[in-house]
This record gives C-alpha cells, sequence and structure tokens, in this order.
C-alpha cells in the first residue's frame, strides 16, 4: 500500500475545512500556524478570525504595539507567541516581503522546522515535510518507531522519515486541483493523526493503513510514540491584592525572566515559591504591613485557586483591600480608573480572580 497516496485519498474524502487552507496568502498561514501552537483548532480558529479583522495584513500587524497584541491574545496562553508573532511582523517590514525560503523563514522569531515547513510548503510550494505531534504519532505507529520523540535522534529520525515519505510528482495524476501536492499532503497527515490516528481511542477498526500499520499488526497501538517523561513540574504560591481606592486600582506589567512576561497584575506583595518544607504563605497582617499608611478594610475573596501551566502549578490567593488613601507603591505600578481594567492583557489567572469582584 502507498502511504502517501492513501492519506491523500483519505484526505479528500476526511479533511478538515478551515479558512486559513482557503488561501495562499503566506500571511494568514503563518498566523494560523502560530495561533495553533499549543492551541486546539475550534479555539484558534476564533482568534485567528479576530486578528484577520482587526489586522488584515502583515503591515498592519507590525504597525501594533505589544499591549494591542497581547490584549487580544488574552486567553490563548503562552503569551511568547504573540510577543514572537508581532517582532516577526516587523522583522518581515524591514526584509521588504515574506521570506520564502526555509532558510528565511526559520530566522522569523517564533518560527522553527515545523512552522517553516508548514508556511513553505503550503504558501510557497516547497518541498518540506511538516512534524508535529499529529505527525510524530501516525508515523511512529504505522512504522513501528519506538526511538522516544523528545530526544535528539528521535527528532532526526523522524524528521528523515517524514521528508523521505513527501509523495513523487507522478501522483499529481490524483488530482488536487486546488493546491500543490506537499501541501495537500502535509495536511493530510496532520488531519490524520488529529481525526482517524487520534492519542486516545484511535478509529484503527476502520483506518485505511490498518492492514499495513505495525502497531496494529503487534498490538502496540496504545504504546507509540514513546516519550521520556523528564519534564519536572514546580509548584508556587502568589498572592494578589486588587487595591479599590475612589474609583482605581493599581497594576504592573510583568518583567522578562518570568511567566507572563509584559501582561498585567494587579498589586502582588509576595511570591513565594517551593522550598524544602513547602508552601509557605503570607498572612493577612503581613500582607497589610506592605501597605504602609493605609487604613483599610482587607477582606479574602479566594484561597488557593490552583491554576496548572505546562510545568508549573500555581496556587494563587486573592484579597481585596478598599481603601480612600493611595498606599505607595513600587514605582512600577500605575493607576488606572476599574473600568478601563478590561483594556489591559492579563493573565487567564486574573481573568478568573477578577471574577470574585
Amino acid at each position: 500500500m502507498d502511504f502517501a497516496l492513501t492519506l491523500l485519498q483519505w484526505f479528500r474524502e476526511n479533511g478538515r475545512d478551515l479558512p486559513w487552507r482557503q488561501t495562499r496568502d503566506p500571511y494568514a498561514i503563518w498566523l494560523s500556524e502560530i495561533i495553533l501552537q499549543q492551541t486546539q483548532v475550534k479555539q484558534g480558529w476564533e482568534y485567528w478570525e479576530r486578528f484577520i479583522c482587526r489586522w488584515p495584513t502583515v503591515e498592519a500587524l507590525a504597525a501594533a504595539t505589544e499591549d494591542e497584541v497581547l490584549r487580544e491574545w488574552q486567553g490563548l496562553g503562552y503569551y511568547s507567541r504573540a510577543r514572537n508573532l508581532h517582532y516577526a511582523a516587523r522583522q518581515i517590514i524591514d526584509l521588504g516581503h515574506f521570506p520564502n525560503t526555509l532558510e528565511d523563514l526559520r530566522r522569523l522569531k517564533g518560527v522553527g522546522d515545523y512552522t517553516a515547513a508548514a508556511i513553505g510548503s503550503i504558501a510557497f510550494d516547497l518541498p518540506a515535510a511538516v512534524v508535529d505531534g499529529n505527525v510524530y504519532r501516525v508515523l511512529a505507529r504505522y512504522f513501528g518507531v519506538n526511538i522516544p520523540i523528545n530526544t535528539t535522534e528521535g527528532k532526526k529520525t523522524f524528521s528523515a522519515l517524514a521528508q523521505s515519505l513527501l509523495p513523487e510528482p507522478p501522483c499529481q495524476k490524483q488530482k488536487d486541483n486546488c493546491r500543490h501536492l506537499n501541501a495537500v499532503y502535509n495536511q493530510a497527515i496532520m488531519d490524520f493523526g488529529a481525526i482517524q490516528c487520534t492519542p486516545q481511542s484511535p478509529h484503527c477498526t476502520v483506518c485505511p493503513l490498518m492492514e499495513s500499520c505495525e502497531a496494529f499488526r503487534s498490538g502496540k497501538v496504545g504504546n507509540l510514540p514513546v516519550k521520556l517523561k523528564n519534564l519536572k513540574v514546580c509548584e508556587r504560591h502568589l498572592v494578589y491584592v486588587y487595591i479599590r481606592c475612589q474609583g482605581e486600582t493599581a497594576i504592573h506589567r510583568r518583567g522578562a525572566g518570568d511567566i507572563w512576561q509584559g501582561l498585567w497584575e494587579p498589586y502582588s506583595p509576595t511570591i513565594l515559591s517551593e522550598g524544602k518544607d513547602g508552601l509557605t504563605k503570607s498572612s493577612d497582617s503581613e500582607i497589610l504591613n506592605t501597605l504602609r499608611g493605609i487604613n483599610g478594610t482587607l477582606v479574602s475573596l479566594r484561597r488557593d485557586v490552583k491554576h496548572v501551566l505546562t510545568h508549573r502549578v500555581l496556587y494563587a490567593d486573592f484579597y481585596l483591600l478598599e481603601t480612600d488613601v493611595r498606599p505607595e507603591l513600587p514605582s512600577d505600578y500605575i493607576w488606572i480608573p476599574e473600568t478601563q481594567f478590561s483594556d489591559y492583557a492579563v493573565p487567564r489567572l486574573i481573568e478568573i480572580l477578577l471574577e470574585s469582584l
């Protein structure tokens, strides 16, 4: 059975109809690929349409401020993607055209091998195979490859295997008229992994590759692909105080070198990390002591709100302080009308905490 031809046939009958597949505009394709990193298609679709509507060209996106881009991105998480997107838009403007080679595409901030191959094959007909989580899974199962996908050897092995499977030009006889074959094939194998060869409960008994799939024949579908578990999960405890003072509140922007760079948050008197003896928390009196010269009421709104990131588990306490006098805060805090808080991009955890107000 020809692996590529079978996938192309499956794709013609089962492929997803996505708006960024109806264009060869590299900007629209690049935007979709950045949004869909670490994001499900259903959620990313809405954000893609939002960005295209507000910034229909790379020139428009480059002219936006980082704050505007972060605010539009709010809720998607992994905010470095938004900052990289904005930076790369300005790289493209400086270049004078959208890069159309794999080498130049990789120079864009936030674009790695997979994203470069996706943009290059779909927008510019480059013979480059994509390798994402779906592709790893399909190839590992079909060919019975048990090399861990998150090792250097695994990445090299799967990259070479994926490239070797790109269909040869004679397959053009299969007549995918609206797209170049490399683009169709890359989209086909990604959709196959997302719809047919899923991580859990794959549809093996109705799979067109079933008879020649090594994992199915050997009963190892649930064991592939192999991934080494080497991620250490850390815990952190955060404390936030929403200061309400004559219709205003204080916020500051998180700096570089930590989570949520560039996003805004309410007053944070302390951020305590885990220690040998576990997490420690600040008492109400300790929190008030950080707000010098204040006569006000401190109310606990939420305790131990759990929020899970990729390699961190956060626990947050949230307080409300109502006062008629502005406390002395560090110089990086600004005062804004409470009604304007929604104009600032905040982490999802802060959104959750603010709901308790």
